[in-house]
């Protein structure tokens, strides 16, 4: 797993930084509470995607800190996931890049497309990837 994490070393998708006990538990703080909040069926879809967006990021950061990496790119925190948490399902990988493309479209261009059921397995995939750094932890 360290092969390919380095491979995107040299190739400048990432860079070696070792990582930082304040940063971790800042970003598992933020995911944890971005997460809670994105269930709250009171808010708006838009601010729920983008709360549960944002969690599963900084759960999927968290991850590849841990590792001593970091990366500028947003789909590639993601698309590291399959390195840095050993038992991601590719279904799960799938569902943030396609949440991330999703939140690109609206953020950039203004354009969201509501989609309950796609929240919901970004929730879903979220709870899971939790649940697998605090088993790690």
């Amino acid at each position: 797993m360290i092969e390919q994490l380095e491979n995107l070393v040299r190739t400048g998708g990432l860079k070696t930084e070792p990582p930082d006990a304040n940063e971790s538990a800042g970003l598992l703080r933020s995911a944890m509470d971005r997460l809670k909040d994105a269930k709250n069926p009171a808010l708006s879809f838009a601010s729920r995607f983008d709360l549960a967006y944002n969690s599963a990021h900084a759960l999927a950061l968290y991850a590849l800190r841990q590792m001593g990496y970091r990366s500028d790119k947003r789909y590639l925190v993601f698309q590291c996931l399959a390195y840095t948490v050993v038992d991601v399902s590719k279904i799960q990988i799938r569902i943030f890049a396609l949440c991330h493309e999703r939140r690109n479209l609206a953020e950039y261009e203004g354009y969201l497309d509501v989609d309950e059921t796609l929240l919901a397995e970004l929730l879903r995939a979220t709870d899971t990837l939790l649940e697998k750094i605090n088993q790690r932890k």
